[in-house]
């Protein structure tokens, strides 16, 4: 059997029948004298067939094809074929846009509506960003990524992140050098930003370069609170001397202390607030707020720890509190992520500051934010550090300065391809011979996607984002000077992700993960695709990583693809959604200890991105138990979240869960108003919170989802 190379890398069987198909297309097109017999084609196809080899490429067998034609003193017929191959080609290139755009501008694009549960498409101006996006996906895959890439994109073989924006040299999530840009100052709109002099204006100016990192990425951003700590100061400073001069000596001590305290607690909750307001109401040229995380750790090590406590506080008590809606009702905002870091000195083991941490599980009860990560397992597993991920879930692999300093602020992710693993299981049907052939095969496409990504940010000025490169988000280089030496020697990453370790274990096992047998295949794979990157790490020498992709859309774009091409499968196709990165099947019971301890060890092998949550009830009266769980996250877990529920129906006032009805519609329990308009609902979508809906696919698994305490 003769094996065609196609285009894009595809091996497929040879179809005679295609072949005698476009001869007949291009013998219309001809004069009866000049049109080839059902015999000469036939004729013609043997003589080709004779010469081919066992696999022969597309193009080879209609340059045959064609040489032959002229043979037969067929010229006429030969220049048709040949036109009629050139008409395909720019079939194939054509512009694909205008349908979606023009859908998107009627409201009427229902899965661009629903791709991103934070960005509202009823908004000229997030129209207007996805308007550039569908001309950007429409370039990338005609003209900008090899044919063999695109169609393994369009098969769900892959998934090539944010063509949306591949057609300009911007890059995912970041680490801001918050640190750099507040002490050294910045520049902004081509206006200098001096260094703050008080934490107010600390506050401002790092909103403000929050909005303009934003602006100038497409993933998410990471901020560590830490770096206010001595603006707070200043301004405690400031006051006192203010007093002083204003009262002179009629203030003994005790009184001036008492009235600076009075007037930092204002300036530390005007801040506060600026900061939850500004992130919640600036709108990016993405179309959207922010994705910004605010990482708080309160380091014995650090001078201003007093101060930055007091600064966590704030922002834990303003974020129980909420943010009005526009019926004035307090509900839970999506923005800004906020991370607490669990160490010795608040696991609420007796240490120094376990009321904050008290105070955080609150909040974390009421408006499911802050995460929390484990000082103690991120050491285990980062030589000794602790830091931020980049926006929800993307870590950065470890990397020292040429003074052999650990650096991770100021460092980036470069891009994401993910491994659709499910339609791996489902064409290996339980053969693990054809699995692991065919796993190495789309790890080899994951490589040339991801390698695509990389290219294309190589060669790029730091005129295209001078916040970035030029004034200290990233870097400080000159004007006009290349990013290139940032891409390369692990300075920043680049990721290989993943979805559906559950359902492709079912597939091949037929049990789950957790099951001793479907553990250890687990295992196996994700350490194939651990070696896979560190292998291309030390061939390449990029900071590639392996990440739990977090597949808000994604976890449906797979299964309907592989619904469409395979059908039902119990399990694994029919549910309308795959399983996020390595997690637990959403519909399993197991308890929130059990769960953590089996997707800990997940985590540590997925060490370019991971997260794992719990499902919990309203637990406003039962607070202890949610304690003990942040308890053994700290000893047991290195990232780890509680997804609870907290929604309003605007039309009766109802506080407490808006269901998903059999129907798959949102709809309050109390007065059934199923007006999406008219409720305020918020569910973990994948790292971060949602809060304008989702699509088919993310709706049935939120339904789905079990209680695990």
């Amino acid at each position: 059997m003769i094996k065609v190379q196609k285009r894009d890398g595809r091996i497929v069987n040879y179809d005679r029948e295609k072949i005698v198909r476009a001869i007949q297309k291009a013998n219309a097109e001809v004069d009866a004298a000049e049109r080839a017999g059902e015999a000469l084609i036939d004729g013609i196809l043997d003589d080709v067939e004779k010469d081919c080899e066992d696999v022969v490429h597309v193009e080879s067998i209609q340059d045959m094809i064609e040489s032959r034609l002229v043979k037969q003193n067929k010229y006429t017929l030969s220049k048709k074929y040949m036109i009629y191959r050139y008409q395909r080609a720019l079939l194939r290139k054509a512009n694909t846009t205008d349908e979606s755009i023009l859908k998107l501008i009627r409201n009427e694009n229902k899965e661009l509506a629903e791709e991103n549960s934070n960005k509202n498409t009823i908004l000229a101006s997030t129209q207007r960003d996805y308007i550039a996006g569908e001309v950007s996906r429409d370039l990338t895959k005609r003209m900008l990524l090899p044919e063999r890439i695109s169609m393994a994109h369009e098969q769900g073989a892959i998934h090539f992140h944010d063509a949306d924006y591949f057609v300009q040299p911007i890059f995912n999530c970041c680490l801001i050098n918050i640190a750099d840009m507040l002490d050294n100052g910045t520049v902004m709109n081509e206006k200098m930003i001096e260094s703050p002099k008080s934490f107010q204006v600390a506050c401002t100016v790092m909103t403000q370069i929050i909005a303009a990192v934003a602006s100038n990425q497409y993933g998410g951003q990471s901020v560590d609170m830490r770096h206010l700590g001595k603006y707070l100061r200043k301004s405690s400073n400031k006051f006192h001397r203010q007093i002083r001069e204003e009262f002179g000596d009629s203030l003994d001590n005790e009184a001036v202390e008492k009235m600076a305290r009075i007037r930092l607690r204002d300036e530390l909750k005007s801040g506060v607030q600026t900061i939850q307001y500004q992130i919640n109401t600036l709108m990016t040229t993405n179309g959207q707020a922010p994705f910004v995380t605010l990482f708080l750790r309160l380091d014995d090590e650090d001078e201003y720890i007093d101060e930055n406590a007091l600064i966590v506080e704030e922002i834990l008590r303003q974020r129980l509190e909420g943010i009005k809606n526009e019926a004035g009702v307090y509900v839970t905002p999506a923005f800004p992520k906020l991370i607490y870091v669990l160490d010795e000195n608040n696991c609420l083991k007796g240490g120094k500051y376990d009321y904050i941490t008290k105070l955080a599980v609150r909040c974390s009860s009421k408006r499911m934010y802050p995460d929390y990560i484990s000082a103690k397992k991120m050491k285990e597993n980062y030589e000794g550090n602790v830091f931020s991920c980049m926006g929800c879930r993307s870590f950065l692999s470890t990397w020292k300065d040429e003074n052999g300093e650990y650096k991770f602020e100021g460092r980036f992710n470069q891009g994401v391809v993910s491994l659709n693993l499910p339609q791996i299981g489902i064409l290996a049907k339980g053969d693990e011979e054809v699995f692991w052939k065919l796993l190495d095969e789309r790890l080899a496409i994951c490589f040339e996607a991801l390698m695509c990504r990389h290219k294309a940010l190589e060669g790029t000025l730091s005129d295209v984002s001078p916040i970035h490169w030029q004034y200290g988000a990233i870097a400080r280089l000159p004007k006009g000077a290349k990013i290139d030496p940032l891409l390369h020697d692990g300075y920043s990453t680049i990721s290989l992700g993943y979805i559906g370790i559950y359902e492709m274990t079912k597939l091949m096992k037929g049990v789950s993960h957790t099951d001793p047998a479907g553990e250890e295949f687990a295992l196996r794979v994700m350490n194939r695709m651990k070696e896979a990157v560190e292998c291309w790490k030390e061939e390449t020498g990029l900071g590639f990583g392996l990440y739990g992709t977090p597949a808000e859309s994604l976890c449906y774009r797979f299964a309907k693809i592989d619904r469409e091409r395979f059908g039902l499968i119990e399990n694994v196709t029919d549910k309308g959604y795959y399983t996020n990165s390595y997690h637990v099947d959403v519909r399993e019971k197991i308890d929130a200890f059990s769960k953590f301890t089996f997707e800990s060890q997940f985590q540590k092998i997925s060490s370019g991105g991971a997260i794992s949550y719990v499902e919990v009830p309203n637990m406003a009266k039962n607070l202890e138990a949610m304690e003990d769980v942040v308890k053994y996250i700290y000893d047991n877990i290195q990232y780890a979240e509680f997804n609870t529920k907290s929604d309003y129906c605007q039309e009766c006032g109802f506080d407490g869960e808006i269901i998903i009805n059999e129907d798959m519609e949102w709809e309050c329990p109390q007065c059934h108003n199923k007006d999406k308009d008219k409720m305020n609902v918020t569910r973990r979508t994948c790292g971060y919170l949602g809060e304008n809906f989702w699509n088919a696919g993310k709706t049935k698994e939120i339904k789905a989802r079990v209680l695990h305490l």
